[in-house]
């Protein structure tokens, strides 16, 4: 896995303080993710993680109180992640239709990097629901300013309103979990174009 690093809410003095200490939270990030994506948050122990990161059981403690804590950061650093991967990837666009198709492409090759991430989120609506509406509530928010922004290019319609950005985040998680976790029968760019030509039918700017 990809060794950038994010902050999270823990308490102040979890916080690493040292290189050494954010690539030993990093490891144990990175680790957790692999256990709860392979196991579930039930069956994942924290012996599991720490055996996975390489990491002495005193360092888990050393960064997270318990594994509700670290299930937390986890889906706040993965939420992150999907975010920085999305802004990496979409620097240059022509058009507000192009943007959303980096956007896209980006989130689905994250995906199919880190498959892991699905059952993650999923249960995080039970194991902890605030994580979870957060997570869909910024990503929405982040597609909605994008809508605003096409609209006042000319590219999108005027109109549009936060309903359509979740419209579009249910469009692209779906495709995402049929072309990135179920299977890879069609190539990124395929399934970004797909949805590319529903959001140009659906919210373009009508020509008069």
């Amino acid at each position: 896995m990809a060794t950038e690093y994010s902050d999270h809410v823990e308490s102040k003095d979890k916080q690493p303080r040292t290189a050494r200490g954010l690539k030993t939270k990093r490891k144990l990030l990175d680790a957790a993710a692999l256990e709860f994506g392979e196991k579930g948050f039930h069956e994942a122990s924290i012996t599991g993680i720490t055996q996975r990161a390489g990491t002495a059981l005193g360092s888990f403690y050393t960064y997270f109180d318990s594994k509700d804590e670290l299930f937390t950061a986890l889906v706040k650093d993965m939420s992150a992640r999907v975010k920085s991967h999305a802004s990496t990837a979409m620097t240059e666009w022509r058009d507000a239709f192009e943007r959303e198709k980096l956007a896209l492409n980006a989130f689905m090759s994250f995906a199919r990097e880190h498959k892991e991430i699905y059952r993650i989120i999923d249960e995080a609506e039970f194991v902890d629901p605030a994580s979870y509406r957060t997570h869909y509530q910024e990503t929405a928010a982040r597609i909605f300013e994008r809508l605003q922004e096409g609209s006042a290019s000319g590219d999108f319609r005027n109109g549009l309103d936060e309903g359509h950005a979740w419209a579009i985040m249910g469009m692209n998680v779906f495709l995402g979990l049929r072309y990135g976790i179920w299977s890879e029968d069609k190539s990124v760019d395929e399934v970004a174009a797909i949805a590319n030509e529903i959001l140009a039918e659906g919210i373009a700017a009508r020509k008069t």
